[in-house]
């Protein structure tokens, strides 16, 4: 997304980004992306789950396992946030990944730990892997692919979201 041509299209980059992120959270969700894409993962950013939380990333496997990616680009970032154990409810596999300038040892070693530039990512720790009860699976899979759909329909058609026909 960064220094991509579709990102400076402003009602583009409204889809791909809500604004909450910082500059550094961007480039380790774009690194985290191109390493699980090229092991041919879907993935979604910002997703709402069941419980109201929103997922940083969320990666769906060609066979069907759920990943959630947790980002954190900071010391200050982590301590700020403590519901990533929420997200063990929503996922097969739980990682956090990081920048290269955070510490390692600061993530708990219950989740999986990834460190990402702009250009890629390290998997430093595999995540624990436990399934999904099947009505859990079927409602994320719902939802990731509703959420992907309609992000595609809004940048085909962006007043269709707007009411405007």
């Amino acid at each position: 997304m960064l220094n991509h041509p579709l990102s400076e299209r402003p009602e583009i980059r409204s889809l791909l980004q809500d604004g909450r992120q910082s500059e550094r959270a961007l480039a380790i969700r774009r690194g985290v992306c191109r390493r699980f894409r090229s092991e041919r993962f879907a993935l979604i950013p910002e997703l709402t789950l069941a419980s109201g939380r929103r997922a940083d990333l969320v990666a769906l496997c060609p066979a069907g396992t759920i990943t959630i990616i947790e980002i954190k680009s900071s010391v200050e970032d982590f301590r700020a946030d403590q519901k990533w154990p929420e997200y063990r409810r929503h996922s097969d596999a739980l990682y956090f990944a990081t920048s290269p300038e955070v510490p390692p040892e600061i993530f708990p070693a219950a989740a999986g730990l990834i460190v990402a530039d702009p250009y890629g990512a390290e998997i430093l720790r595999q995540a624990e892997r436990h399934r999904l009860a099947p009505a859990t699976r079927r409602e994320m899979l719902i939802r990731i692919a509703r959420a992907g759909a309609l992000r595609l329909h809004d940048l085909e058609d962006p007043d269709a979201a707007l009411g405007f026909s």
